[in-house]
């Protein structure tokens, strides 16, 4: 059973920086995964923040973000590297990892990141 378990959220200043994790653990030697992250504020939709791609490395981001966050991984933790933070970052930040080739979705908890000046 995959697990995804997020960290490093937290309270930070218009401007600051935050370094979001994602430890996966259970995963198959049969499978890939790309992996998402995702994030909700009160009130609003989720919405798709960044994706790697599992063998091409490939990376994709929402306009929103675009320039100031940054998706990578290493062997079994993924990151989300957010700069220059502004308040409609403030939002809960969601890690997802889709399998292949079984189709298979998968979430963390959750984690809180709150941008106020």
């Amino acid at each position: 059973q995959v697990q995804l378990v997020e960290s490093g959220g937290g309270s930070v200043q218009i401007g600051g920086s935050l370094r979001l994790s994602c430890a996966v653990s259970g995963r198959s030697i049969f499978s890939t995964y790309d992996v998402k992250w995702f994030r909700q504020a009160p009130g609003r939709e989720r919405e798709f923040v960044a994706e790697i791609r599992a063998i091409s490395g490939i990376t994709y981001y929402g306009d929103s973000v675009k320039g100031r966050f940054t998706i990578s991984s290493d062997r079994s933790t993924w990151y989300l590297q957010m700069n220059n933070l502004k308040p409609e970052d403030t939002a809960i930040y969601y890690c997802n990892s889709h399998s292949r080739p079984d189709g298979a979705d998968y979430w963390g908890q959750g984690t809180q990141v709150t941008v106020s000046s």
